[in-house]
Protein backbone atom coordinates (compact mmCIF):
# COMPACT_ATOMS: atom_id res chain seq x y z
CA UNK A 1 0.00 0.00 0.00
CA UNK A 2 2.82 2.22 0.56
CA UNK A 3 4.34 2.55 -2.52
CA UNK A 4 1.35 2.08 -4.74
CA UNK A 5 -0.06 4.95 -2.74
CA UNK A 6 3.03 7.31 -3.09
CA UNK A 7 3.45 6.04 -7.18
CA UNK A 8 0.24 6.97 -7.61
CA UNK A 9 0.34 9.79 -5.85
CA UNK A 10 3.34 11.07 -8.73
CA UNK A 11 1.66 9.72 -11.47
CA UNK A 12 -1.29 12.25 -10.43
CA UNK A 13 1.31 15.41 -10.24
CA UNK A 14 3.27 15.00 -13.23
CA UNK A 15 -0.38 14.66 -15.16
CA UNK A 16 -1.03 17.93 -13.21
CA UNK A 17 2.18 19.46 -14.11
CA UNK A 18 2.27 18.36 -18.06
CA UNK A 19 -1.13 20.51 -18.12
CA UNK A 20 0.19 23.56 -16.20
CA UNK A 21 3.09 23.49 -19.22
CA UNK A 22 0.15 24.28 -21.69
CA UNK A 23 0.06 27.64 -22.76
CA UNK A 24 -2.10 29.63 -20.44
CA UNK A 25 -5.30 30.31 -23.33
CA UNK A 26 -5.50 26.62 -23.62
CA UNK A 27 -4.99 24.51 -20.38
CA UNK A 28 -7.37 23.53 -17.54
CA UNK A 29 -5.55 24.82 -14.08
CA UNK A 30 -2.24 25.99 -13.21
CA UNK A 31 -0.33 24.02 -10.46
CA UNK A 32 3.08 25.34 -10.31
CA UNK A 33 3.99 23.01 -7.75
CA UNK A 34 3.44 20.03 -9.06
CA UNK A 35 6.86 19.27 -10.79
CA UNK A 36 8.39 19.54 -7.08
CA UNK A 37 6.82 16.02 -5.96
CA UNK A 38 8.41 14.33 -9.19
CA UNK A 39 11.43 11.65 -9.27
CA UNK A 40 12.89 9.22 -11.45
CA UNK A 41 11.92 8.83 -14.48
CA UNK A 42 8.39 11.11 -14.13
CA UNK A 43 11.09 13.71 -13.31
CA UNK A 44 12.97 13.35 -16.52
CA UNK A 45 9.69 13.41 -18.44
CA UNK A 46 8.99 16.25 -16.68
CA UNK A 47 11.68 18.15 -17.49
CA UNK A 48 11.34 16.90 -21.19
CA UNK A 49 8.03 18.38 -21.64
CA UNK A 50 9.20 21.68 -21.17
CA UNK A 51 9.63 21.64 -24.80
CA UNK A 52 6.45 21.96 -26.70
CA UNK A 53 7.09 18.63 -28.91
CA UNK A 54 8.13 16.48 -25.83
CA UNK A 55 5.26 17.50 -23.88
CA UNK A 56 3.48 16.42 -27.42
CA UNK A 57 5.68 12.97 -27.40
CA UNK A 58 5.39 12.56 -23.60
CA UNK A 59 1.39 13.09 -23.22
CA UNK A 60 0.85 10.46 -26.56
CA UNK A 61 3.15 8.29 -24.49
CA UNK A 62 1.07 8.21 -21.18
CA UNK A 63 -1.92 7.96 -23.03
CA UNK A 64 -0.84 4.78 -24.69
CA UNK A 65 0.54 2.81 -21.72
CA UNK A 66 -2.45 3.48 -19.73
CA UNK A 67 -5.74 4.79 -21.96
CA UNK A 68 -7.64 6.83 -20.24
CA UNK A 69 -5.32 7.42 -16.99
CA UNK A 70 -3.98 11.25 -18.22
CA UNK A 71 -7.19 12.66 -18.84
CA UNK A 72 -8.72 11.26 -16.63
CA UNK A 73 -6.52 12.96 -13.66
CA UNK A 74 -6.99 16.23 -15.82
CA UNK A 75 -10.72 16.33 -15.58
CA UNK A 76 -11.09 15.37 -11.97
CA UNK A 77 -8.16 18.48 -11.09
CA UNK A 78 -10.34 20.76 -12.67
CA UNK A 79 -14.01 19.38 -11.81
CA UNK A 80 -12.87 19.46 -8.20
CA UNK A 81 -10.89 22.71 -8.29
CA UNK A 82 -13.99 24.53 -9.45
CA UNK A 83 -16.14 22.65 -6.99
CA UNK A 84 -13.72 23.71 -4.07
CA UNK A 85 -13.96 27.16 -5.06
CA UNK A 86 -17.73 27.68 -5.00
CA UNK A 87 -17.78 25.75 -1.97
CA UNK A 88 -15.00 27.78 -0.16
CA UNK A 89 -17.48 30.36 -1.07
CA UNK A 90 -19.53 30.07 2.13
CA UNK A 91 -17.09 27.09 4.26
CA UNK A 92 -14.56 28.44 6.22
CA UNK A 93 -12.26 25.00 6.57
CA UNK A 94 -10.96 22.96 3.68
CA UNK A 95 -10.31 19.03 4.77
CA UNK A 96 -8.45 16.83 2.17
CA UNK A 97 -8.82 13.14 3.17
CA UNK A 98 -6.14 11.62 1.44
CA UNK A 99 -4.25 14.62 0.60
CA UNK A 100 -1.53 12.62 -1.52
CA UNK A 101 0.57 15.47 -3.24
CA UNK A 102 -2.82 17.85 -3.14
CA UNK A 103 -1.71 21.47 -3.72
CA UNK A 104 -5.29 23.05 -3.66
CA UNK A 105 -4.45 24.73 -0.37
CA UNK A 106 -1.78 26.36 -1.88
CA UNK A 107 -2.73 27.69 -6.01
CA UNK A 108 -6.78 27.77 -5.23
CA UNK A 109 -7.16 31.55 -4.12
CA UNK A 110 -10.53 30.59 -2.40
CA UNK A 111 -8.37 28.46 -0.26
CA UNK A 112 -6.10 31.26 0.66
CA UNK A 113 -9.18 32.19 3.23
CA UNK A 114 -9.61 29.10 4.67
CA UNK A 115 -7.74 26.45 7.27
CA UNK A 116 -7.25 23.48 5.44
CA UNK A 117 -6.69 19.74 7.15
CA UNK A 118 -4.51 17.22 4.93
CA UNK A 119 -5.37 13.99 6.13
CA UNK A 120 -3.03 10.81 4.55
CA UNK A 121 -0.57 7.94 5.57
CA UNK A 122 2.90 9.25 7.31
CA UNK A 123 4.64 8.37 4.31
CA UNK A 124 2.97 10.42 1.89
CA UNK A 125 2.15 13.46 4.48
CA UNK A 126 5.83 13.56 5.15
CA UNK A 127 7.64 13.17 1.73
CA UNK A 128 5.30 16.25 0.45
CA UNK A 129 6.25 18.50 3.50
CA UNK A 130 9.86 18.04 2.64
CA UNK A 131 9.27 18.95 -0.60
CA UNK A 132 7.29 21.56 -0.27
CA UNK A 133 9.86 23.12 2.62
CA UNK A 134 13.02 22.44 0.25
CA UNK A 135 11.17 24.50 -3.00
CA UNK A 136 8.81 27.25 -0.54
CA UNK A 137 10.59 27.06 2.82
CA UNK A 138 8.24 27.24 5.68
CA UNK A 139 4.78 25.99 5.43
CA UNK A 140 1.51 28.48 6.10
CA UNK A 141 -0.08 27.68 9.85
CA UNK A 142 -3.34 27.84 8.25
CA UNK A 143 -2.26 24.13 6.86
CA UNK A 144 -2.25 21.27 9.10
CA UNK A 145 -0.55 18.11 8.53
CA UNK A 146 -2.83 15.00 9.78
CA UNK A 147 -1.52 11.61 9.69
CA UNK A 148 -4.34 9.10 9.58
CA UNK A 149 -5.28 5.23 8.42
CA UNK A 150 -8.59 5.67 7.34
CA UNK A 151 -9.16 1.78 8.00
CA UNK A 152 -8.02 2.24 11.73
CA UNK A 153 -8.45 5.32 12.81
CA UNK A 154 -11.16 8.05 12.96
CA UNK A 155 -11.60 10.77 10.74
CA UNK A 156 -13.55 13.03 14.05
CA UNK A 157 -10.95 11.92 16.49
CA UNK A 158 -7.80 13.01 14.50
CA UNK A 159 -9.24 16.40 12.76
CA UNK A 160 -10.80 17.15 16.64
CA UNK A 161 -7.33 17.03 17.53
CA UNK A 162 -6.02 18.90 14.82
CA UNK A 163 -8.11 22.10 15.71
CA UNK A 164 -11.06 21.34 13.21
CA UNK A 165 -14.01 23.58 14.01
CA UNK A 166 -17.50 21.68 14.40
CA UNK A 167 -19.44 24.94 14.51
CA UNK A 168 -18.47 26.57 10.60
CA UNK A 169 -19.00 24.49 7.43
CA UNK A 170 -16.13 22.58 5.60
CA UNK A 171 -15.62 21.40 2.13
CA UNK A 172 -14.12 18.04 1.90
CA UNK A 173 -12.09 16.88 -1.22
CA UNK A 174 -12.16 12.46 -0.80
CA UNK A 175 -10.08 12.11 -4.60
CA UNK A 176 -8.75 8.77 -5.57
CA UNK A 177 -9.47 7.33 -2.09
CA UNK A 178 -12.23 5.17 -2.02
CA UNK A 179 -11.67 2.37 -4.66
CA UNK A 180 -8.85 1.62 -2.17
CA UNK A 181 -10.70 1.50 0.93
CA UNK A 182 -13.00 -1.68 2.74
CA UNK A 183 -16.41 -1.00 2.42
CA UNK A 184 -17.12 -0.44 6.36
CA UNK A 185 -14.35 2.39 6.20
CA UNK A 186 -16.07 3.94 3.58
CA UNK A 187 -19.36 3.71 5.49
CA UNK A 188 -17.39 4.79 8.84
CA UNK A 189 -16.25 8.19 7.01
CA UNK A 190 -19.24 9.54 5.57
CA UNK A 191 -20.96 8.90 8.41
CA UNK A 192 -18.67 10.87 10.06
CA UNK A 193 -18.98 13.57 8.04
CA UNK A 194 -22.66 13.68 8.53
CA UNK A 195 -22.00 14.82 12.12
CA UNK A 196 -19.98 17.92 10.83
CA UNK A 197 -21.06 21.02 10.42
CA UNK A 198 -24.75 21.90 8.59
CA UNK A 199 -24.11 22.50 5.27
CA UNK A 200 -21.13 21.42 4.17
CA UNK A 201 -19.83 20.05 1.15
CA UNK A 202 -18.06 16.68 0.10
CA UNK A 203 -16.27 16.27 -3.10
CA UNK A 204 -15.19 12.67 -4.07
CA UNK A 205 -14.38 10.30 -6.87
CA UNK A 206 -15.87 6.49 -7.13
CA UNK A 207 -15.85 3.81 -9.45
CA UNK A 208 -18.66 1.91 -11.12
CA UNK A 209 -19.26 -1.15 -9.50
CA UNK A 210 -19.57 -2.90 -12.94
CA UNK A 211 -16.00 -2.00 -13.93
CA UNK A 212 -15.08 -4.70 -10.71
CA UNK A 213 -16.96 -7.51 -12.32
CA UNK A 214 -16.74 -6.78 -16.11
CA UNK A 215 -13.25 -4.63 -16.90
CA UNK A 216 -14.21 -5.26 -20.37
CA UNK A 217 -16.83 -3.62 -20.86
CA UNK A 218 -15.06 -0.01 -20.22
CA UNK A 219 -12.75 1.68 -21.77
CA UNK A 220 -9.01 1.92 -20.57
CA UNK A 221 -10.22 -0.69 -17.92
CA UNK A 222 -8.76 -3.98 -18.52
CA UNK A 223 -5.21 -1.87 -19.13
CA UNK A 224 -5.23 -0.22 -15.57
CA UNK A 225 -6.74 -3.53 -13.53
CA UNK A 226 -4.33 -5.95 -14.65
CA UNK A 227 -1.04 -3.13 -13.91
CA UNK A 228 -3.27 -2.68 -10.42
CA UNK A 229 -2.60 -6.66 -9.90
CA UNK A 230 0.75 -6.89 -10.74
CA UNK A 231 1.24 -3.97 -7.82
CA UNK A 232 -1.02 -6.27 -5.28
CA UNK A 233 -2.94 -3.66 -4.68
CA UNK A 234 -6.88 -4.36 -7.07
CA UNK A 235 -9.63 -1.88 -6.54
CA UNK A 236 -11.13 -3.04 -3.51
CA UNK A 237 -15.06 -0.17 -3.43
CA UNK A 238 -17.10 0.44 -6.39
CA UNK A 239 -21.34 1.61 -6.60
CA UNK A 240 -23.35 1.46 -9.21
CA UNK A 241 -24.22 5.15 -10.07
CA UNK A 242 -27.70 4.29 -10.02
CA UNK A 243 -27.63 3.84 -6.59
CA UNK A 244 -25.61 6.45 -5.18
CA UNK A 245 -27.87 8.76 -4.17
CA UNK A 246 -29.51 5.59 -2.05
CA UNK A 247 -26.15 4.76 -0.69
CA UNK A 248 -25.33 8.39 0.55
CA UNK A 249 -29.32 9.20 1.57
CA UNK A 250 -29.06 6.11 3.92
CA UNK A 251 -25.59 7.80 5.37
CA UNK A 252 -27.76 10.98 6.02
CA UNK A 253 -26.12 13.06 2.78
CA UNK A 254 -27.90 15.07 0.04
CA UNK A 255 -26.64 13.90 -3.18
CA UNK A 256 -26.08 16.80 -5.53
CA UNK A 257 -24.46 15.59 -8.34
CA UNK A 258 -23.22 12.60 -9.94
CA UNK A 259 -20.81 12.18 -13.32
CA UNK A 260 -18.39 10.34 -15.20
CA UNK A 261 -14.66 11.88 -15.81
CA UNK A 262 -15.78 11.12 -19.35
CA UNK A 263 -18.75 13.26 -19.52
CA UNK A 264 -16.77 16.40 -17.92
CA UNK A 265 -13.62 16.21 -19.85
CA UNK A 266 -16.56 16.56 -23.24
CA UNK A 267 -17.66 19.40 -20.77
CA UNK A 268 -14.32 20.96 -21.65
CA UNK A 269 -14.02 21.29 -24.73
CA UNK A 270 -10.88 18.58 -25.31
CA UNK A 271 -12.42 15.78 -27.11
CA UNK A 272 -11.61 17.40 -30.05
CA UNK A 273 -7.73 16.33 -29.03
CA UNK A 274 -8.88 12.54 -29.42
CA UNK A 275 -7.85 11.80 -25.77
CA UNK A 276 -10.99 10.30 -23.52
CA UNK A 277 -11.43 9.61 -20.25
CA UNK A 278 -12.93 6.48 -18.14
CA UNK A 279 -16.62 6.53 -18.37
CA UNK A 280 -16.15 4.14 -14.70
CA UNK A 281 -14.60 6.84 -13.14
CA UNK A 282 -16.65 8.89 -11.55
CA UNK A 283 -17.18 12.54 -9.65
CA UNK A 284 -19.65 13.09 -6.87
CA UNK A 285 -21.03 15.69 -4.35
CA UNK A 286 -23.35 15.61 -1.33
CA UNK A 287 -24.21 18.36 1.19
CA UNK A 288 -24.43 17.65 4.82
CA UNK A 289 -27.89 18.95 5.65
Amino acid sequence: MKNRASLTAEYMALFRALESLRAPTSRLFNDSFAGMFLSGRRKWLYRMARFEWGRRLIEGLLDGAAPGARVAGIARTKWIDDEVTSALEAATQLVLLGAGFDTRAFRLPAAARAITFELDHPETSLAKQAAQRKAIGSLPDRIRFVTIDFNKQSVTEVLAQAGFDQTQPACFVWEGVTNYLTAEAIDSVLRQIRQSARDSILLFTYIDRGVLDHPEQFFGAAKVMARLRQYGEPWTFGIHPEELCAYLADRGLILLANLSVAESWARLGRSSSGARGYEFYRLASARVP
